[in-house]
């Protein structure tokens, strides 16, 4: 799989920064092209839509959208700081990056900065004051109102930041945008009726075969994107089978095995298949789907923490769990073997298959969950709804988790009673319709 985006435009998707900073150099722009309207402008004509004031006057007013715009600037920073704290807090810290990469906030702030960028460059056009005539006066009318204007779309904008901000700390609202991305990432990883779910028999290196492991040069960090064209390219030139020891979202210690190399490995480009490799300080939704899981349980673990007890929120995580894995029971999941046109293995590649991601969306929220009845009875509808659509090839981990989610059961309510109770299927977790 090639990766959808390249580093650095990675970062630049998730950086706050992008966003304001177009602002300001529009600002910059605008500035000057109002400056040049204004020069052009007969000083004596009195428009009724532009600004009618003396120097003085211009300047008071360009001051005060500059302090103020400030005043927006840092009152969204700090309140921006502070959601992300909260949600850190309350959800999870991996959530963080969707927040970073919201552009409704970054463009509330890029408007306030902006503005204030313009009204300061404005303020260089004004000449001229009431006390002195010997100067000629020059009031840019034009530049002046539309700071006015500005200041108008600067409020309209701050009311909608305060609702945008209101909104976006909702539970219902993070759990859906992470859903929404980890669809995006799923569609693009496992597109339909690619690959097959044959078992791959253990393919080992044939005995006699050299082999040459191959090292991770470069600093500590977590496998974010792999781009599997290029290195089969490189493993096809060179005659060889290339394995894939990390799989995507793994930690990578500097020094340990990237590659193992089956065959005589002299003319492999190690240079152009190291850069096939990207190491990132973090896991991203580019090619690791796992992560939107992730992101997912890790929410409805904090919810089901003794110190939070919000079994609510536990249940409208599992809510988007449901819709994932039925989304991924119908998938045809590629084959870890990338082939030649010949048939030979020439690149390995580890990846999770369906049961890894049931798993993950199961294990640690049924041990957490254990004890919740709410939890218990919506984990069992998740997996008596997969179990009605699901092919028979992956219907043996479902039912293995219905025995667990049964013995957690047992163990979690001891009165016979209430555990007959817990086993009955909920798509809310309050009982049976």
């Amino acid at each position: 799989m090639k990766p959808s985006l390249t580093p650095f435009a990675e970062r630049l998707a998730t950086s706050y920064w992008l966003v304001p900073g177009l602002c300001v150099f529009a600002s910059i722009g605008l500035s000057q092209l109002a400056e040049a309207i204004d020069a052009r402008l007969p000083q004596d004509e009195q428009t009724w839509y532009l600004f009618q004031g003396g120097p003085e006057g211009a300047r008071s007013v360009l001051s005060a959208v500059a302090s103020s715009m400030m005043t927006f600037a840092g009152l969204v920073f700090s309140v921006t700081i502070l959601v992300l704290q909260q949600a850190s807090n309350q959800f999870s810290p991996r959530i963080l990056r969707t927040f970073l990469r919201d552009r409704k906030s970054q463009l509330s702030l890029g408007i306030f900065v902006g503005t204030f960028v313009y009204a300061l460059l404005a303020m260089r056009s004004v000449r001229g004051t009431s006390e002195n005539l010997d100067i000629e006066s020059h009031v840019p009318s034009l530049s002046v109102w539309l700071a006015v204007v500005f200041v108008l779309i600067s409020v309209g904008t701050f009311i909608f930041f305060i609702h945008h901000v209101a909104q976006s700390i909702r539970a219902v609202v993070i759990l859906g945008r992470i859903r929404d991305e980890t669809c995006e990432t799923l569609e693009r990883m496992y597109p339909e009726g690619v690959g097959h779910d044959a078992a791959d028999a253990p393919l080992e290196r044939p005995q006699g075969m050299p082999s040459l492991v191959v090292p991770h040069a470069g600093r500590s960090g977590v496998l974010v994107t792999l781009d599997e064209e290029q290195l089969l390219r490189c493993a096809q030139r060179a005659d060889v089978t290339m394995v894939v020891v990390p799989m995507m979202g793994d930690f990578v210690p500097h020094g340990s095995a990237l590659f193992e190399v089956w065959g005589d490995a002299g003319s492999l480009d190690l240079e152009t298949a190291l850069s096939s490799v990207q190491v990132g300080r973090e896991r991203t939704l580019q090619q690791d789907t796992a992560f939107g899981f992730r992101q997912l349980v890790d929410i409805a673990e904090r919810a089901l923490s003794p110190g939070t007890n919000d079994p609510s929120t536990a249940v409208q995580a599992i809510d988007q769990l449901h819709d994932l894995l039925r989304r991924l029971v119908f998938r045809h999941f590629p084959s870890l073997r990338r082939l030649d046109d010949q048939g030979v293995p020439r690149l390995i590649c580890p990846r999770p298959d369906f049961n890894d991601y049931v798993r993950l969306s199961m294990d640690e929220i049924r041990e957490y969950g254990e004890g919740s009845i709410q939890v218990a009875r919506r984990l069992r509808f998740l997996l008596e709804d997969l179990l009605r659509v699901a092919p028979d090839f992956r219907r043996e981990e479902l039912e293995r988790q219905r025995a667990l989610l049964d013995a957690n059961v047992t163990r979690g309510f001891g009165d016979a009673r209430v555990a007959q109770e817990a086993r009955r299927a909920g798509p809310q977790g309050h009982g049976p319709r």
